[in-house]
């Protein structure tokens, strides 16, 4: 059976949408108008261009968030753990989403399954949604069978890596926020407030302060240019973000970050702490190191890092330990692997991988924190000599005014 979208007329002339399940369209049309539903629109939840070896291709793949999906992995391992068939499982956690899309997804994989697939082959067919450390730990847990523990273990990577996403996201909305405001502020006063008040002495044939003049020239700009300066930054953040889409632009520009300092730190932290967690659950899951380490190698960001982690690979396959190959690339950190070194030492590798996690994203939040926090200060410091500045140039000529009077 195949997943099919609708849309529909109900008996208030009102449109409603959803997934069914059929094994045809003129089926699905069969059970709406059961339903006391005339179709309008009937379509597959997941359009297919074509078989290759058994498999249909998506021609449209839904996406799903990261919160919907550490849901739906919640579930499934709720579901799974409790000895229903998979499909029932499938069917169970379609029933209870709310989003179409993610209905017709899981229905769609159900269908799979029902036809004799394994789960991770089912959610091959999605590789945007599922990624490939995803399948490979479901198809270990199948192989294994613990699905059940496996799916827990991925639940909880995925609302851990929510977690984090969001804390860092809330770390920088108010500083993004005060930074915005404190733009607007001073455009606001350059482009309305200062022309208004310099033109009191547009009469005087006194030379104006040098402050003032700069002001005035400043303000004429903004008035003048204002929007197409803010067109020509959006315009250069296309381009350079269509640029960043060529590979090797790309790694070079991931090569400058690392040569930043502050910022090389950071990039640092985040890529080897989500290379550290994913190697300790895919270990944990019964995944093979050299595999382990192929499929956490996709999961960094930075090229760079991504590149060494392949070579930190190829070592391991040739005979070196996980810590010493670690050691050989120059960017992982000195704490991540003496713990490595650890836990080759006594057997324990997966469980000081995700201490070495832990313990970055620790000091990722504590850096953030610091830095966060001297920010904020700094904004309004600069806002207020900005402020300060702003005033003194347009007192300067009253002050010259009155001496002149006297």
């Amino acid at each position: 059976m195949t997943a099919y979208r609708y849309r529909a007329l109900n008996n208030e002339g009102k449109l409603v949408k959803g997934v069914l399940e059929g094994d045809s369209e003129r089926q699905v049309r069969t059970q709406l108008r059961g339903r006391s539903l005339r179709p309008v629109e009937v379509s597959q939840a997941t359009g297919a261009t074509g078989k290759t070896e058994g498999l249909r291709l998506p021609l449209i793949t839904p996406r799903v968030g990261v919160a919907e999906l550490a849901l739906v992995t919640r579930q499934l391992a709720t579901l799974v753990q409790s000895n229903l068939p998979l499909d029932e499982c499938l069917q169970a956690a379609a029933e209870q989403s709310r989003k179409p899309r993610t209905k017709g997804l899981l229905l769609q994989v159900r269908s799979r399954v029902a036809e004799g697939h394994t789960l991770a082959y089912a959610m091959g067919e999605f590789p945007l949604v599922f990624s490939e450390m995803y399948r490979a730990m479901v198809n270990a847990g199948e192989h294994a069978g613990y699905l059940g523990p496996v799916l827990e273990q991925l639940a909880d990577y995925t609302e851990q890596r929510q977690y984090t996403g969001q804390k860092l996201k809330m770390a920088m909305i108010y500083p993004f926020i005060l930074m915005g405001v404190a733009v607007a502020v001073v455009v606001a006063l350059m482009v309305f407030v200062v022309p208004e008040l310099v033109g009191i002495f547009a009469h005087t044939s006194r030379e104006l302060p040098t402050l003032t003049v700069m002001l005035i020239a400043a303000s004429d700009f903004f008035r003048d240019y204002g929007l197409w300066v803010f067109a020509g930054l959006v315009v250069a953040a296309i381009v350079f973000k269509r640029l960043l889409r060529n590979p090797v632009r790309r790694k070079r520009w991931h090569q400058l970050l690392l040569r930043i300092p502050g910022i090389s730190r950071v990039v640092i932290a985040v890529d080897t702490a989500r290379f550290a967690s994913t190697l300790s659950i895919l270990m944990a899951s019964g995944v093979p190191l050299l595999e382990s380490l192929r499929i956490a190698g996709q999961v960094l960001t930075n090229l760079v890092l991504r590149d060494e982690s392949a070579e930190v690979a190829e070592r391991v396959q040739e005979g070196s330990s996980l810590h010493r190959a670690l050691g050989q690339s120059g960017h992982f950190p000195p704490m991540m692997i003496h713990m490595v070194a650890s836990g080759e030492t006594s057997g324990e590798l997966e469980t000081m991988l995700e201490r070495s996690a832990t313990n970055q994203e620790r000091e990722l939040e504590m850096t953030l924190g610091t830095v966060m926090s001297l920010f904020e200060p700094l904004m309004v410091v600069v806002m207020g000599v900005m402020v300060l500045t702003i005033v003194l140039a347009i007192l300067l000529p009253i002050f010259d005014l009155n001496t002149m009077v006297r």
